[in-house]
Order: structure tokens, then sequence, then C-alpha cells
């Protein structure tokens, strides 16, 4: 591919989706939030929620049924051996068998429902109105009416009017506020939230059989006997925890109260009130149906993510125990193998593709002349530069430095010039910004004294390393090398042989016809092809060579996004190896699958997780989301200590390890986005050339000069 400039024309469809996409996702997660428990009422009301009105005196002295619409009017009360059963917080599992006592006792009762729950189970309520119950409104999420803004009252209210009007195709004016008892313990806020129901028969208790306390079904049948014949409505529960003694206490209750004489009624017929349903409008049973999609999908979304959590940091646990394991297993091998390679020293022809590295190319050259390798030829292959890169390198005057000039065709044409022209028997590939240091080459040639050894990939290191951003990018070139990288070695399914340094044998190339321009990653496709041509890759850690990664983040990104793009046209390209056997078969079933989940699938996944984590964090009641991000970062800080150990690095950079997972991998994640709409779009991206500054301060003193 010719270098050139990305497209500034690229659609930008796919950042509207991420946007609408994680809105979407936020929504949900608030709705689920809610629908949960997980947000709800403060502890106590706000000061704008506390009400100094007074209750009226006559609610405060009537009896259980009131109506707000009219607060100067007595609650009612129920006839002398009358009882309302009533029933709050389902419709659960308890629920169900409480309606079959119920049944079997020929009783009707009345159910005030939470809305979140007549979504979960709209069944049982059609079930009650079947049975000839009654069903009363108790908010959507069972809130305590005082501590909350008007405007949530009427959605509470409201949303669990819609609910039961998609379960039943009927609405209720009855409602009992959650938290509530008897109609004397009203308060001013308790009243100030009743006057935004006023279409609704508020009711209260005169028996408040604290049946969620769990007392024993004697005490609940004492708590819910009146005394003295006297009418009552009786509260009891069906949800908000564990009702089995309520459900055993319900037929011993109505077995008792008939033998004392007692009618059981529904709140409406119990006073002689008419029917409290209404039948429910086209627009009510619609705005239902979509209340109880959209909390059915939150549910499934908020679990879905609950077990992706879980999934990821099983996942991650396990791959940082596999880097490591493996990593430790290399660095054994690597030390007892140590091969003696002076009996071993083929020639080697080293291959130099430079496009407008003036400014590095000196030091690149220098470094590769200075090697303590006996055998070598230097090729600079100058790919049409606009700059003076040729007129340096002739510059140099350098005993066995060759510099072939071509027209610009790319890396690839210029690698595979060099590479036609070269006399050696091993051909080293190296970026024309890449700094060796003396002992890299025999250490990066040693391996290929294995003749099942088809390339070898060394150690890059990361030269500009000031500042955050450099700071970073030596971590992750650190992390990569020295565990991914030890790893795929070990598995035997090395991806990538980076383009800064490289061996190959002359023979493998030729197999696989030299270095391909079919992507925009030609180091990923050549190593990928050696592996399905039968050849090992192996890595060899004390081969260090320095480059000069990205200064700025606009830089950072162009490159970013050219590797993954190129990486995922690798892949594609070579995704036949999975069926493959022999070497090919170990990199189709364990590097691509790696490579898959690791750098395309986990990085789609992210922004939803970040925007869970954030929610949890912000919102949630618990610390756990907190702890667990700890623990996380805790691993990577562990992990990334050995790789610098392994590599001999010093530790004091890891301080910025806690600002790169806040920042520097959610903008790695980013490009993998945009890498893979790219794809999508159809779109071919063009050769991206990375703009030097030849700052190389952290190379060894006497390497990059």
């Amino acid at each position: 591919m010719v270098r050139g400039h990305a497209d500034a024309r690229h659609p930008r469809t796919h950042w509207v989706l991420l946007v609408v996409l994680l809105l979407s996702l936020l929504f949900f997660l608030v709705v689920s939030g809610f629908t949960s428990g997980v947000l709800g009422e403060s502890a106590r009301a706000p000061e704008s929620r506390i009400s100094t009105t007074p209750v009226p005196s006559g609610v405060l002295r009537g009896g259980p049924i009131l109506a707000p619409s009219r607060p100067n009017t007595a609650g009612l009360s129920l006839k002398d051996r009358h009882v309302a059963l009533t029933f709050d917080d389902g419709p659960t599992r308890y629920t169900a068998e409480i309606l079959d006592v119920l049944r079997r006792e020929q009783v009707s009762a009345t159910f005030f429902v939470i809305g979140s729950r007549v979504v979960a189970r709209p069944d049982l309520v059609r079930r009650m109105i079947d049975e000839g119950h009654q069903v009363g409104v108790h908010t959507f999420t069972h809130v305590n009416l005082a501590n909350i803004p008007p405007w949530r009252v009427r959605l509470e209210l409201n949303q669990t009017q819609l609910a039961i009007a998609a379960a039943t195709g009927r609405t209720t004016n009855l409602m009992r506020p959650p938290f509530s008892s008897q109609a004397d313990a009203i308060g001013p806020s308790d009243w100030k939230a009743l006057q935004l129901s006023t279409r609704y028969r508020v009711v209260f208790t005169n028996l408040d059989t604290k049946d969620w306390q769990r007392p024993g079904t004697d005490d609940i049948v004492a708590a819910g006997t009146p005394a003295d014949g006297a009418g009552a409505v009786v509260m009891l529960h069906d949800g908000g925890g564990n009702r089995e003694q309520t459900v055993r206490a319900v037929a011993d209750l109505i077995t008792g109260l008939r033998a004392d004489g007692y009618t059981f009624d529904t709140i409406t017929d119990s006073v002689g009130l008419p029917s409290p349903w209404q039948r429910a409008t086209t627009g009510e049973r619609v705005g239902g149906w979509i209340t109880m999609g959209v909390v059915r999908l939150s549910g499934v979304i908020a679990d879905g993510l609950r077990i992706a959590f879980l999934g990821l940091a099983i996942l991650a646990v396990l791959r940082t125990a596999l880097l490591v394991m493996f990593a430790r297993r290399h660095d054994m091998t690597t030390r007892r193998r140590s091969p003696d390679t002076a009996h071993h020293l083929p020639s080697v022809t080293v291959v130099v593709p430079a496009y407008n590295e003036e400014l590095g190319i000196a030091s690149a050259v220098r470094s590769l002349a200075a090697s303590d390798y006996p055998d070598l030829e230097i090729i600079v292959v100058d790919d049409g530069s606009t700059d003076a890169t040729a007129s340096v390198v002739d510059n140099l005057e350098m005993p066995g430095v060759r510099l072939i000039r071509q027209a610009n065709g790319g890396k690839p044409t210029a690698l595979n010039t060099g590479i036609a022209a070269a006399r050696g028997e091993i051909l080293v590939l190296v970026d024309g910004d890449t700094v060796f240091e003396p002992d890299a080459m025999r250490a990066l040639v040693a391996p290929l004294s294995d003749p099942a050894v088809g390339a070898v990939s060394g150690n890059t290191k990361v030269g500009n390393r000031r500042g955050l951003l450099g700071s970073w990018q030596h971590i992750e070139y650190v992390i990569g090398f020295n565990l991914d990288r030890r790893m795929f070695d070990v598995l035997q399914c090395m991806p990538t042989v980076p383009g800064a340094i490289g061996a190959f044998r002359r023979e493998t190339l030729d197999a696989v016809g030299g270095v391909s321009s079919d992507t925009l990653a030609e180091d990923t496709d050549l190593t990928m092809a050696i592996c399905r041509g039968g050849w090992r890759v192996v890595y060899a850690p004390d081969a260090r060579a320095w480059t000069e990664a990205p200064s700025t983040l606009g830089q950072l990104w162009r490159q970013r996004y050219r590797w993954c793009y190129g990486t995922m046209q690798s892949m594609w390209k070579h995704r036949h190896a999975a069926v493959e056997s022999g070497a090919s078969g170990k990199l189709g079933r364990r590097g691509l699958p790696y490579l898959l989940a690791f750098q395309v699938a986990l990085p789609l996944l992210a922004p939803a997780i970040d925007v869970a984590a954030i929610y949890a964090l912000v919102f949630g009641s618990s610390m756990q989301i907190v702890w667990v991000w700890l623990a996380f970062l805790a691993m990577q800080y562990l992990s990334a200590a050995y790789a610098f150990v392994l590599d001999r690095e010093k530790l004091a950079p890891l301080w910025t390890l806690v600002l790169q997972q806040l920042v520097y991998r959610q903008m790695m994640y980013l490009v993998v986005i945009q890498s893979v709409a790219s794809a999508v779009y159809g779109i071919r991206l063009k050769w991206q050339k990375l703009r030097r500054t030849g700052d190389m301060e952290a190379a060894p003193v006497g390497v990059a000069t």
C-alpha cells in the first residue's frame, strides 16, 4: 500500500450509534435500579418534602378507608363482625399459596400489589380477579411516598396502574401507601403525599399483624383477630420476604374468625362502596405493555451485565494467572537453553525500509553497524522519501551498508526489494527508527540454530518514555512482550513478529512468498503465514531494540487504528488455520481465539461494562464495585511488576498504571470500535506515516547516538 493519509471523510454513524446505545443502556440500568430497589427514596424526607400542614382531625379519628379528595370527611369503618383481609407487597410465589388457601376457604380478599412484581407475575393478578378478589396499588417499587418528590409519587402510582391494566385490562381506584399502618399514625408529610392521590380510595388498617417480623403462626392469628366483635381491616403480607408463616396463619385466622361469627369481605363490599374496577382504555393498556416490556428488558440487561461482570472477572483472573505462569515457564526454559552462538553464526542481512526517516535513520544504521555480529550486511531501502533520508545514509559512508532507492511503493514492497538484494542466510527486518543494542543481533539470531524455528521476535523497548503517554506505552510494551509474547511462544502460536525487530530464515520467507501487501499489518500477516507454513516462531527477550513511540494522542490513535485494522485483516485472511492441523492449527485454535477475545470482542463490550460500573459506583448503595475494581487493579499491578522484573526494568513508571486503566485503556477500546466499524463499512485504509521527533532519551548511553 502506498503511504498517505487516512480518509478524513470516514462515516461517523457508529459513534452516534454508540452514544445512543450507551444512553439506552444507562436508561435501562436506571429502570432496573428503581424496580429492584437499588435506587429509591432517601432514608428520610428531604427538608423540602417535610410538611407542617396538620392532618385533618377527621382523618386521624376516622376509619381506615379514606378519600383524600374529601379531606374533611372521616374515613370509613367496617361494620361489626366484618373483616377485610388485605395482603401487601405481592405478587410472589407466596401469593399463589395464599390464593389456594382463600379458594379452599371460599374467602375473598384485597391484594395491594407492587407494580414491578406485577410485571414479573401478571398471571397471579389475573387469577386474583378471576377468583373474586380485589386489587389495589401499592406503588411500583415499594417506596415511601413521604420521602420522594411529587413527580416520583405520580410516576410510582401511574406506572403501577398501567402494569395492572396490561395484566388484566382493568384499572383500580384502591391504593395503600407502603410503610403505612393505622390512620391515626398519618403524619403531615404522609398527608401531603396523599394529596397527590385524590383519584384513589386509600386503605389503611385497623389490625397490623406485623407478619413481616416473622412471628409465629399463633402470634399472627392473635394480632389479626378483632376485639369484642368489632369490624376490622387486617393487614398481612404476601411478599417482601419469607412468608411461610403468613401462609400457614391465614387458614387458622379464617377458621377462628368464622367460629366467632365473622363475615369476610373485600374492601369496597365491606363498606358498601361501588366496585373499584374500571375498564382500562386502549392507551392505558398500550402504556402498560410498554412499561412491562421496558421493565422486563431492563431486568434482562441488568442480569446480563451481572453475568458479564462475573464472567469477565473470572476470565481476567484466569488470563493473568496463565500469562504469569507461561511467562515464568518461558523464562526458566530460556535460561536453561542459553545456546552458545559462537559456533553457529550464519550470515545476516538487515533490511531497513525507510520513508522520511531522516531524523532517526542515522542512529538506526549506526546501532546496527555497531552490533557484535561478525558476518553482517545492512541494506537500507529508501522508499521514495521526500526528505533527506537517502542523503543521510549516503553521508554515513559506512562499510557493509548499502542504499537502494526506489519509487514509493509501500513498506511491503520496500522489504521485498531488500530481501531480493540480500546475500545473508538470515534476514533481519528492522524499522527505520529502530536502535539495536550491541548484543541484540546475536540474541535475535541464536534461536534459529533450531531448524524448526522459522522466525524470531525481538524485544521492542520504548525509547521516548517522558510524560504520561510515553509511560503508558512503555508499560504496555513491557507487559505485552514479557507476558503475552512469552505465552504465545510457549503455546507455539505467535501471531506477530514486530516490524521493529525480527529475524527470518531466507527459505521461510521464500516459502511464504515474501512480505504481502494484503493487509495493513504486514508483520502480523507474515508471521501468521509462517506459522501456517509449519515453522515455529519464538521470542528472544534478550534481543532488545529501541523504537520511538507516538508522542501525541492523534499519532497514537492513527498508529493503533492501523495496527488494529491490519490485525483483523490478518485474522480474517488466516481464519482457515482454525481447522488445519500441525503448527497452523495451533495458531488457529490458540492464537486467533485469544486475539479475537481480548483484542476485538472485549474492547467492543468494554464501553457497556464501564457505563454499568460507573452507574453502580455512583448510584449503588454498596462498595462492592469499588472493591472489585481495586482487586482488579491490584492484580494488574502484580502482573505488571512481574513483567518489569523479567525485563529488568525499574518499577517507578508503574505509578501511572492506575491512570492508564482510567484513560489509556478506554482510548484503545475506541480504536477497536473504529476499526470494526471501518471493516463493516468496507473502508480501505491507507498506510499512515508516523511523524518522527528523534527523541530516544531512554535508550542506553551510546546506543542512540
